[in-house]
């Protein structure tokens, strides 16, 4: 006789990670990663499997030293205690490019939201922390601790940058993390595929749609019980 198991989401989280337009071809000359605005319904669909819904923003200022130029192209190296390489301009607060990709909710339907990078001096990917250094929390590891998240599922873009790093971020901090690929598309397909094996050797559970997520949840319920 088969033996059902009842699934808990009480205990888990989702995360949307920076899913906005500036990261699909609907922005061209921010950062377009192909087939960005695929995404929305997977990161729908896995919220369904979570008590707490986070999300993030990347929100910078024209004026940030990390911009790239006619004279200092995107991938860069670049000095400073809180930037590594230049990119385009991209997520300016205001513009359509810093807008999510339309069928996600607001910011304010989130139950915990972050802005980052917006000071010019500082380009984060991870959205647990303002800066590169993992120092200065953005204070969504403290709410999912607070309210006793276990599990986090997450998406978002880019798989290979800004989810990534959130990831481990996580994976650090403790937490079951499970990373959906069908709720992720990455700017380059081999450095996407390495950062898909980091975080599986880091610990985290890959799935490739949300239809996967119940019963990988529901498994680690029996092995706890």
């Amino acid at each position: 006789m088969t033996m059902m198991v009842q699934t808990d989401f009480e205990h888990v989280a989702c995360f949307d990670v920076d899913p906005q337009k500036c990261f699909t071809p609907i922005c061209p000359d921010e950062l377009p990663v192909p087939e960005g605005t695929q995404i929305v319904n997977e990161l729908n669909a896995q919220a369904a499997f979570a008590s707490l819904r986070i999300g993030s923003k990347d929100a910078h200022c024209r004026q940030a030293i990390w911009v790239a130029d006619e004279q200092h192209p995107q991938f860069e190296t670049i000095s400073g205690d809180n930037v590594d390489i230049r990119w385009n301009l991209h997520a300016v607060p205001g513009t359509v490019g810093f807008e999510y990709i339309d069928g996600l909710p607001t910011p304010a339907e989130y139950n915990y939201f972050i802005w980052k990078g917006i000071e010019k001096d500082i380009h984060p990917y991870g959205a647990c922390y303002h800066d590169l250094h993992n120092q200065l929390s953005t204070g969504v590891i403290e709410f999912l601790t607070m309210h006793h998240i276990r599990v986090v599922i997450i998406g978002g873009l880019a798989t290979d940058y800004c989810v990534k790093t959130t990831v481990l971020q996580l994976l650090t901090a403790g937490f079951v993390v499970i990373v959906n690929l069908a709720a992720c598309r990455g700017v380059n397909q081999q450095t996407t595929q390495t950062a898909i094996t980091e975080m599986k050797t880091k610990g985290a559970f890959i799935v490739e749609c949300s239809v996967d997520i119940p019963k990988l949840i529901a498994s680690m319920q029996v092995k706890r019980a």
